[in-house]
């Protein structure tokens, strides 16, 4: 039976990562683990950079025509990163 003065470690989490607006950086990092395991070794070989700016993705590919086929997949990488991360965090994907 739980006190009134009793929570779960998950709800403490959450609450900490709420105060000290952790969630953007945190999203970030899981994003970039994310990309590395969903892409899979070929990609993310050619991969530059990935950073998370106010709800967008932006990746760095360093090979012209792998930039030219994730730019056609951009959506459907935005709906898996989404899914993934169990929230709409991201609006849009910019494959550079």
């Amino acid at each position: 039976m739980k006190d009134a003065n009793q929570t779960s470690l998950k709800e403490v989490l959450k609450e900490m990562v709420e105060t000290y607006r952790l969630k953007n950086r945190l999203n970030q990092t899981r994003i970039q683990n994310l990309w590395n395991n969903m892409m899979g070794n070929s990609i993310s070989r050619h991969t530059k950079d990935i950073k998370v700016r106010k709800n967008t993705l932006f990746i760095t590919i360093e090979s012209a025509p792998l930039r030219q086929e994730l730019a056609y997949g951009r959506e459907k990488i935005k709906r898996m990163m989404n899914q993934e991360l169990g929230e709409e965090f991201l609006n849009d994907v910019v494959i550079r």
